[in-house]
């Protein structure tokens, strides 16, 4: 019977786990590294997850982005939970490269909008790829909260992470919870970050450092509950 793992692997060029094309690593004396694909042009969650994966000492993984594999069709963000959506980006970049896929999607919800923006935070003022649209969600934003008092500004940004694999699926989720500041705050991060004080602290999310924010931050929770698959994952570039 046909594996469709290894053909969708054969048919991205991808190196099957701990071979490489002349036969297996231990016979040709090298270490091969596990392509994962991080299914994102956000140069910025990149270096989150490899952050992540330093400070856990995972190493074996090489990580690609979007940008490093051949264009595929990319499906629309539809789905009704931040799970949904990841799950759906990381099986869309494994059946397309054939590489183990590692996918997030994350958002705000404030609780004096419902919920929202939600699954929409990245086009919540209608300009996804823009430049300056993080500028341009969280001003709209602000202006929706003007009149919103500061007891009623609760608010966390969540994420969900999936990762995609001949082994399975595995979807985790992060929480970060805090309140929408009254004006931006602080240069660093990204997205909704200089409008977001976490809880415990007076600074903003873009005021924090990169290893601060790591430690406690929605996709740093999200992410090192994912780390055991990830382990996973790269000690097949060892065996």
């Amino acid at each position: 019977m046909r594996d469709p793992v290894r053909g969708a692997a054969r048919r991205a060029g991808a190196a099957l786990p701990g071979r490489t094309a002349g036969g297996t690593a231990a016979e040709e004396g090298v270490r091969v590294l596990t392509r994962l694909l991080v299914a994102s042009r956000n140069r910025k969650k990149l270096a989150e997850l490899r952050r992540v994966l330093d400070a856990a000492g995972i190493t074996g993984l090489e990580l690609v982005t979007l940008d490093d594999v051949a264009p595929y069709p990319e499906a629309p963000e539809t789905g009704a939970t931040f799970e949904e959506n990841a799950i759906a980006k990381a099986r869309d970049g494994f059946a397309a490269t054939g590489l183990p896929t590692v996918a997030d999607d994350s958002g705000l919800a404030v609780a004096a909008l419902n919920g929202m923006p939600g699954v929409l935070s990245a086009r919540w003022a209608g300009r996804p790829g823009d430049p300056d649209a993080d500028v341009a969600n969280y001003s709209l934003l602000l202006s929706q909260l003007r009149d919103v008092p500061d007891e009623r500004r609760t608010a966390a940004f969540v994420s969900a992470c999936a990762l995609v694999s001949g082994a399975g699926q595995t979807v985790v989720r992060g929480e970060w919870p805090g309140v929408i500041a009254r004006e931006p705050l602080g240069q660093g991060g990204f997205g909704y970050d200089p409008v977001f004080i976490p809880n415990g602290e007076t600074r903003s999310a873009a005021q924090l450092s990169p290893a601060e924010k790591d430690a406690v931050s929605h996709r740093g929770r999200a992410l090192t509950l994912l780390l055991p698959a990830l382990r996973e994952l790269a000690r097949g570039s060892r065996d």
